[in-house]
């Protein structure tokens, strides 16, 4: 009998692993867990984990929920996000990640684009109902059928997934687990405005495979993540390594230092995925005495413009490795030398993983366009979905063929190395932490706050941008700000302190 052969998908590294040691440790809690999200922290081995994915894939199966529809996921950085994604991707569904800093009109506008027929939450993230948040969006969008959250005190109407997995349920259907099938829909943030950018299963453990051949993420890592999941990187620096590793993901809800510290070395973790900029804030204050059992440091970059300007790395027993970030477009990495800790020259052209090894796999390409951007090709890059549009002027003729996505990053040759240097980000594109948005929005929301009140965009070297803000009405321009729908995370930068206030 002629068995289908299939590329893998996520559940199916999961499954590799469990197969191979059911009772090595797998996920672990952030330490803060109690004050972040008012739940009990936990620690899951391989078979406990697998128990839990495979209960709510059960839920998601016996609410009705049909193979290959979308389910939205609001979660933070903690065990139930990794268990609610595998399952998703268990029941046969696709994934839309949204940020937690999301304002509800935005979420409104995803779910009604997506089609999205379930919501996943938890009941509050640092002190804000994020389940009143996802039930106020999921009234909006017309698709959703079924709501549900974690934690307790859970709205009228929101299914408890804890109660879920207490249940013990097994999946009523089987799903075929095939790596070309839809696994995730994320949205980019360009200069024309939102963008779906959907991915297959084998795009996602493209990224993840860049990231970790070329940082040398030794099989049975210990990794702390300390990177914000919901996005195509996010699920690549804490999902999709760990899964490549077959080790143990140690969350951290980011970003408290100390907690960092106490997390990392109870763990005796030897990877750290975290931004950049607090990866070398960390090796400022001497990384290898605090944190000795680290060999191995992956820093994101969301700003990638500022690798080339950035410190260089003092630690010689943990290497850092820059992973460049391009928005949802995706995503390169290039490892330090351990000889003076600068960062390494960017050539054009294919790079493979690791970058310097003769005869390793080619993990993507990177170009130059006429125009003077970076450009992005290979396999984890979606062409599609950033595809240019039809001509304005006749609809029957088709557009360009592309094999690559503009990142409209501005960039340039050196004349002396022939290395790239990034110069700009996307022009009108504002970034502050993992929330991008456009400048003209910026605009509007000051125009909202009334008269004698400023809301604008500093440049911020930890975080891209920070919102600042001066009111003579602090409690109208929060009242402004939370008509918009902005996320309350976002309203409190306007808390009152004096008259001004800073995000």
């Amino acid at each position: 009998m002629n068995q289908q052969i299939s590329s893998p998908t996520l559940d199916t590294l999961f499954r590799r692993t469990l197969a191979r040691q059911p009772d090595a440790l797998a996920l672990v809690d952030p330490l803060n867990k109690q004050r972040i999200t008012g739940q009990t922290r936990k620690r899951l081995t391989y078979a406990q984990a697998d128990r839990a994915i495979t209960a709510i894939a059960a839920h998601f199966i016996e609410s009705g929920l049909p193979a290959n529809a979308v389910i939205a996921v609001q979660l933070p950085s903690t065990v139930e996000f990794a268990l609610t994604v595998l399952a998703a991707h268990r029941a046969g569904l696709v994934v839309v990640p949204l940020p937690l800093l999301w304002r509800q009109a935005e979420l409104t506008s995803v779910l009604n684009r997506t089609a999205a027929r379930a919501i996943v939450t938890c009941s509050k993230i640092d002190g804000i109902s994020y389940a009143d948040i996802a039930m106020n969006a999921a009234a909006e969008a017309f698709s959703i059928r079924h709501v549900c959250g974690f934690g307790s005190d859970l709205p009228e109407g929101m299914a408890s997934l804890d109660e879920a997995i207490l249940q013990d349920l097994r999946p009523a259907r089987a799903v075929l687990q095939d790596g070309r099938k839809a696994a995730l829909i994320s949205f980019d943030v360009t200069s024309e405005g939102f963008r779906p950018v959907p991915r297959a299963h084998y795009s996602l453990i493209a990224g993840g495979l860049a990231m970790s051949l070329e940082s040398d993420l030794a099989q049975g890592a210990t990794i702390m993540s300390a990177f914000a999941p919901m996005s195509f990187a996010g699920l690549c620096a804490s999902l999709v390594t760990w899964l490549l590793s077959g080790g143990t993901l140690v969350l951290h809800h980011p970003f408290d230092e100390d907690v960092l510290q106490t997390q990392c070395n109870d763990h005796a973790c030897d990877t750290l995925i975290a931004p950049a900029p607090l990866a070398l804030r960390l090796d400022e204050r001497g990384l290898t005495e605090r944190l000795p059992s680290l060999r191995n440091v992956l820093g994101l970059w969301r700003m990638p413009e500022q690798v080339a300007s950035s410190a260089h790395w003092a630690a010689k027993r943990a290497i850092m490795t820059d992973v460049y970030l391009f928005g949802e477009a995706g995503l390169f990495s290039a490892r330090r030398t351990a000889a003076d800790g600068a960062p390494a020259p960017i050539k054009p052209g294919p790079h493979s993983a690791p970058r310097e090894a003769p005869g390793a796999s080619i993990a993507g390409e990177i170009l130059l366009t006429p125009k003077g951007t970076l450009a992005l090709r290979g396999p984890m890059v979606p062409v599609a979905a950033y595809a240019p549009p039809p001509p304005a002027g006749d609809g029957l003729i088709a557009p360009p063929q592309r094999d690559y996505v503009d990142t409209e990053y501005a960039a340039r040759i050196d004349r002396v190395n022939g290395a790239i240097n990034i110069t700009a980000p996307p022009a009108g594109v504002m970034t502050v932490g993992g929330y991008r948005f456009l400048a003209q929005d910026l605009q509007e929301w000051s125009r909202r706050l009334g008269q004698g009140a400023l809301l604008t965009a500093l440049p911020d070297r930890l975080s891209g941008h920070r919102l600042a803000g001066r009111a003579q009405d602090n409690a109208r321009a929060r009242d402004a700000l939370t008509e918009l729908g902005l996320n309350p995370l976002m309203v409190e930068a306007f808390r009152d302190r004096g008259g001004v206030a800073a995000g």
